[in-house]
C-alpha cells in the first residue's frame, strides 16, 4: 500500500520550480515516452536559460555557438523590443537537432509548463529527429556542435585577418542566397570509372544500338544532333565537365566562382552546410510540431490518470496546449493560414481514432492500419517516413477535412470571380487533399532557379534559368536585390532568364 500511495503522490504541487524536481519529473516522462510510446531518443541536455537569451537563441535561428553577423543583431534588437512592450511573446522552448539533444526551457516557466515542455521537446521533438528520414538522410546530429564550433572560429579569424567589412560583404551575399544555397534532391553517387565510360559511350553515341531517347529525337524527327544549328558542342561538354544545370547556386559560386579567394569560398560553404542542415526543418513543420504536440499531450494525460499532476498543474498545462493547437477561422483578425500546430496535432490524434474506433468511411480510405491495435506503430512508421506533403496526401482523413471546413477555390485570372472547385464529396476529398499537401510542398513555394550555362573561358557570363510554375514569376524588386549580390560574388555579369513550364 504505501509503494502504491507514493506512485500516486504528485511530482510537485507548487508553481515554483528547482532541479530536483525538474529531474523527478523527466524521469516520470521517460517512463512514459520510452516504456508506454516505445520512442528512441537521443540523451537529452536540459538547459534553463533567461528571457534575454532566449532573444539571443532566437536571433541565431536557434543554433548554439553562432558565428556574429550584423542581421542576428538586428533581429534580437527587433524582437526585444516587442517583447518589452508585451507585443510578442518568447517561445516556451527552444530544441536544437543534435546528439545529445540540447533543449532551452524558459526560468520564468512555472513547474507545470517546464514538466509540458520537456514532454513536448525532449522526447516529442528529440523523437523526431532521431527518426524522421529527412533527418537521417541529411543531418549530422553527432557532429553540428563541433561544426558550429568551427564556423564561429573560421569566421572571426576571417574578420581579424581581412577586415569585418570584407567578410560581412560575403555573409551578405551567402546569406541573400541561402534559400538557393541546398541540394534538394540528393547527390548522386559518384560513379565507378567503367562505369564513368560506359556512361560516355552512351553520350558520345559510340554504341552499336540506339537509347530510346535518340530513337525518338534522331530517327523519328528525321534530323542528326552535330547538324542541329542550336546544338553546341563545345557548350554541351563545358556544361558537362562542371556538372550543369546545377540547383544550388552557393555550391557552384564556391566551386567556379572566378573571383572568390579561398577563404570567402569557404564561407559560402559554411552558409550553405547550415542551409542544408535547417532544410529538413522547412519540409516537416506539421509533422515535427504535431509529433511534439501529441506526445506532450498523452505524456501529461497519462500522468494525471496515475495522479503524478494535481489538478491544478493539469489545468495550466491543457490551458497552453490549447492555445498552442488554436486554429482561427478565417475572419478572425489572428487568422494567419492554418496552424501546423492544429493541423500536425489533429492528424495524430486522428491516425489514433482510426486504428482504434474506425468507421467505414475510415476503412475505405485506409484499409492499411484503420483498425490496426498497435496505433503507436503506425504513428511511429509516420513520423519516420514521410514529410509533411506526402503525410498529408496519405493520412489526411475526410473526417479531418470536414472538422476543419476545407475546400478548394479555383482563382481563374480570366474570370471576374472565385470558383468553389471541390467540396465534401468523394472527388472532392481527394482534390482537397491533393491542393493541400501541394500547399506544403517546397518545389512548388520556392523558386526554381538553376545555374545552366558559364563560359569560363570566354565572356564568363553566368546564366540562370528559372521555371515559371502556374504563371508566378520573382518579385522585381528581390529579385534585383538577389542578383546584385550574386554578381558580387561572380565577379562579372550574371543574366536570368525566365522559362514559362507550361508552354
Amino acid at each position: 500500500m504505501q509503494a502504491a500511495d507514493t506512485a500516486a503522490r504528485p511530482l510537485f504541487t507548487g508553481p515554483e520550480w528547482t532541479f530536483e524536481l525538474l529531474e523527478v519529473a523527466r524521469d516520470a516522462i521517460e517512463e512514459i515516452a520510452l516504456g508506454d510510446l516505445g520512442l528512441d531518443v537521443y540523451p537529452n541536455q536540459i538547459e534553463i536559460i533567461s528571457a534575454e537569451q532566449m532573444l539571443d537563441a532566437y536571433s541565431c535561428v536557434g543554433l548554439p555557438l553562432m558565428y556574429q553577423h550584423w542581421s542576428f543583431g538586428k533581429h534580437f534588437a527587433r524582437d526585444e523590443a516587442l517583447y518589452r512592450t508585451g507585443r510578442q511573446g518568447l517561445a516556451y522552448e527552444i530544441v536544437i537537432n543534435s546528439n545529445p539533444c540540447i533543449s532551452y526551457n524558459m526560468e520564468e516557466n512555472t513547474m507545470a509548463m517546464q514538466t509540458l515542455v520537456m514532454a513536448h521537446a525532449a522526447f516529442g521533438h528529440n523523437h523526431f529527429f532521431k527518426n524522421n528520414y529527412l533527418f537521417q538522410q541529411w543531418t549530422d546530429a553527432a557532429g553540428i556542435h563541433d561544426y558550429l564550433a568551427f564556423a564561429k572560429n573560421y569566421i572571426a579569424a576571417c574578420e581579424e585577418r581581412y577586415g569585418l567589412t570584407a567578410v560581412e560583404e560575403v555573409l551578405d551575399a551567402a546569406h541573400a542566397l541561402q534559400a538557393q544555397g541546398v541540394f534538394r534532391y540528393g547527390r548522386p553517387p559518384k560513379p565507378t570509372i567503367a562505369e564513368r565510360e560506359a556512361m560516355q559511350r552512351v553520350r558520345e553515341g559510340h554504341q552499336t544500338g540506339m537509347s530510346i531517347l535518340e530513337l525518338w529525337t534522331d530517327a523519328t524527327l528525321g534530323r542528326n544532333r552535330e547538324e542541329d544549328a542550336d546544338f553546341d558542342p563545345e557548350a554541351s561538354s563545358r556544361r558537362k565537365q562542371m556538372n550543369l544545370p546545377q540547383e544550388n547556386l552557393l555550391y557552384f559560386l564556391e566551386k567556379h566562382s572566378p573571383v572568390l579567394e579561398p577563404w570567402q569560398c569557404e564561407i559560402l560553404r559554411i552558409v550553405r552546410m547550415l542551409a542544408q542542415y535547417l532544410y529538413p526543418q522547412k519540409q516537416t513543420k506539421v509533422m515535427n510540431e504535431g509529433c511534439a504536440t501529441f506526445v506532450h499531450y498523452y505524456i501529461i494525460n497519462k500522468l494525471f490518470e496515475q495522479g503524478r499532476l494535481t489538478e491544478g498543474a493539469y489545468m495550466e498545462m491543457m490551458h497552453s496546449h490549447t492555445n498552442v493547437v488554436l486554429q482561427p477561422e478565417f475572419d478572425d483578425p489572428r487568422y494567419s493560414g492554418i496552424n501546423p500546430y492544429a493541423l500536425g496535432f489533429a492528424m495524430m490524434q486522428d491516425i489514433r481514432r482510426i486504428c482504434k474506433n474506425p468507421t467505414e468511411e475510415d476503412r475505405e480510405w485506409f484499409p492499411d492500419f484503420a483498425g490496426d491495435p498497435d496505433w503507436r506503430r503506425v504513428l511511429r512508421d509516420a513520423w519516420a517516413n514521410y514529410r509533411d506533403e506526402s503525410f498529408i496526401q496519405q493520412f489526411l482523413s475526410p473526417h479531418l477535412i470536414r472538422k476543419f471546413k476545407l475546400f478548394t477555390l479555383a482563382d481563374d485570372a480570366e474570370q471576374s470571380h472565385l470558383i468553389v472547385s471541390q467540396i465534401h464529396n468523394k472527388s472532392g476529398y481527394r482534390a482537397v487533399r491533393r491542393d493541400l499537401a501541394r500547399s506544403y510542398d517546397l518545389a512548388y513555394l520556392e523558386p526554381d532557379i538553376q545555374v545552366t550555362d558559364a563560359d569560363l573561358k570566354g565572356d564568363r557570363e553566368l546564366k540562370l534559368t528559372h521555371t515559371v510554375r502556374d504563371g508566378i514569376h520573382l518579385a522585381e524588386e528581390d529579385k534585383d536585390e538577389v542578383l546584385k549580390h550574386l554578381r558580387r560574388l561572380w565577379g562579372y555579369d550574371v543574366s536570368l532568364n525566365a522559362v514559362d513550364q507550361d508552354s
